[in-house]
């Protein structure tokens, strides 16, 4: 049972967000509102307005408790932050993404992100569209250690597909549980310390079922579009597939150039549209790692909006996954 009353998670990196950043003022956007933590936040620090979007309707209902202190300082819409330019309306002065799965949903196993916790194989951060059921149940095997590999780094890819298949032969793959349970006897037991062995296959199949890379490529450039000169960027990722395509991102419309791979030619350069504020990522210290484990991968980076208009990148520049998965394509 949801508790909106609840006070939100801490949320990751939020220090050297408002100490970079500030003073926070004027209109700021929360494009990945979860728990909340953040968007209140922001609106403690002083900023005027804070719009808090999320496509999971659990994350709004919770909002909607807590929120009622700050009036219409909030404003929730229901949608994706890739789109967040036309949710804005107007320019921003601020925009923070946290990407990838929150604590809240980690926390309800009936939303069948966790290894960890038993609760039905779905995965859907908007709770709509094909789940990891229909993908674990009826992607050719192929498919399966495409998205493995590409998407979760995972080196056994080929090895847990084909488990995956031969299990599904027998009987549908229904639960959490079940799936970590084969995918875990694919690989070597792990040493203590480490990480469950279902973490990779588990990221990778969120990625897929939610169109992740392609909502956050999409994501950086409606930020591009909605912050005015002197808007400030704030985003947070949790594996290094993230990271580097945010990087690459950020580099290029700092005017940094980028590269596809070493051998190919250096793009070419537009003015700069964004001015880096933090020359590499910036990872929890010891004292936010000692309250929130969760936080021991996060890294964030910050820049700040120039003048230049805004545009398109070039996609092949950012170290995107090299399997790319039409949403409207996928099996289920």
């Amino acid at each position: 049972m949801l508790d909106v009353t609840a006070p939100p998670h801490i949320p990751v990196l939020l220090a050297p967000i408002l100490a970079r950043l500030g003073p926070i003022s004027g209109r700021w956007l929360d494009g990945t509102l979860g728990a909340g933590g953040y968007a209140r936040a922001l609106l403690e620090a002083g900023a005027d307005e804070v719009i808090g979007i999320d496509r999971d309707p659990l994350a709004l209902e919770m909002a909607r408790g807590w929120g009622t202190e700050y009036g219409p300082r909030l404003r929730l819409v229901a949608g994706n932050f890739a789109q967040l330019d036309t949710h804005a309306n107007g320019p921003l002065d601020g925009v923070v993404l946290d990407l990838g799965v929150s604590s809240m949903q980690l926390d309800q196993p009936e939303r069948g992100f966790s290894f960890t916790r038993d609760g039905p194989l779905d995965m859907r951060m908007g709770q709509a569209g094909p789940s990891a059921r229909d993908l674990v149940n009826d992607a050719p095997e192929g498919l399966l250690a495409d998205i493995l590999f590409h998407y979760g780094e995972e080196r056994a890819s080929r090895r847990i597909a084909r488990a995956i298949t031969r299990a599904r032969t027998e009987a549908p793959i229904e639960r959490t549980a079940q799936l970590a349970e084969i995918i875990a006897a694919c690989l070597p037991r792990p040493k203590p310390g480490a990480s469950h062995p279902a973490t990779r296959s588990f990221q990778a199949l969120r990625i897929a079922v939610n169109a992740e890379f392609a909502a956050l490529v999409d994501g950086l450039e409606a930020a591009e579009r909605a912050l005015r000169p002197g808007g400030k960027l704030a985003v947070v990722s949790f594996h290094s597939l993230e990271d580097r395509v945010v990087k690459r991102f950020l580099a290029a419309r700092a005017g940094q150039g980028g590269r596809a791979n070493r051998y190919a030619p250096e793009a070419p350069q537009d003015a700069p549209r964004f001015r880096l504020i933090a020359r590499g990522g910036i990872a929890p210290d010891a004292e936010e790692l000692a309250q929130n484990p969760r936080a021991r991968s996060a890294r964030l980076r910050l820049a700040e909006r120039l003048d230049a208009p805004a545009g398109a990148v070039d996609r092949s520049i950012l170290g995107l996954p090299a399997l790319t998965l039409d949403q409207d394509k996928r099996p289920g």
